[in-house]
């Protein structure tokens, strides 16, 4: 290849990768802004300015309001799920899965990401914590964690055959309430106990496993 053909795709690279980092730059912003106000408390202007571009450029990378918003939980949550399953699959690869195994596969990797992803992690599990407890955004939440919350539940089912799918469901959306809420607000451990920030990923399970256990062994005696 000729130098002049060599430098014309180098040109033509450094637009995309420029076009590629704004986006990403516009992602992040957008995410901390919902984070901090939800859907409705968030301004297009707002995100433009935490991302230090134009407003027109946000219209350009994401859309509209409602676009951005879907794209900003769909990254994450994509990632989350693909982990979720191989965790589950992994653990389904040595044996009988048991309780333990299903409830570790569903939060270990939201804690790995959470704690040790960075701050903009941190940003969507508040976000997450947002719209999960927001009856409007149930059809955005529905097509984004369902389907993998449904693989999860019909695992459980398989321990607690005789439980109702309704209890089942309950129990795990308690959980996923427990661990939404260890993340987002350790501060209130720790305002409460007058100690440090405290809570983590095993004593959350235990909490759950046995909560599960008794309402779920409840359920099918009925």
């Amino acid at each position: 290849m000729s130098p002049e053909n060599i430098n014309k795709k180098q040109r033509q690279r450094a637009p995309q990768k420029r076009a590629v980092e704004s986006r990403q730059k516009i992602l992040d912003a957008a995410e901390r802004v919902f984070a901090q106000g939800g859907f409705d408390g968030a301004k297009v202007r707002d995100i433009a300015a935490e991302a230090g571009v134009p407003v027109g450029l946000v219209h350009h990378h994401g859309g509209g309001k409602e676009a951005l918003f879907k794209e900003v939980l769909r990254r994450r949550a994509e990632i989350l799920s693909a982990l979720r399953i191989e965790a589950l699959d992994a653990a389904r690869a040595e044996g009988p899965l048991s309780l333990d195994q299903v409830l570790r596969a569903f939060t270990t990797p939201y804690f790995e990401q959470v704690y040790n992803g960075g701050p903009q992690w941190l940003a969507y599990a508040r976000l997450v914590a947002i719209i999960s407890a927001d009856e409007k955004l149930t059809e955005i939440s529905a097509a984004l964690f369902d389907p993998t919350a449904k693989v999860f539940i019909q695992e459980l089912q398989r321990l607690y055959p005789k439980a109702p799918t309704a209890v089942v469901a309950e129990c795990f959306v308690y959980m996923v309430s427990c661990m939404l809420a260890l993340v987002t607000s350790r501060f209130r451990i720790a305002s409460l106990s007058g100690g440090s920030e405290s809570g983590e990923m095993d004593g959350l399970l235990t909490f759950c496993r046995a909560g599960f256990e008794a309402r779920l062994a409840e359920a099918s005696n009925a």
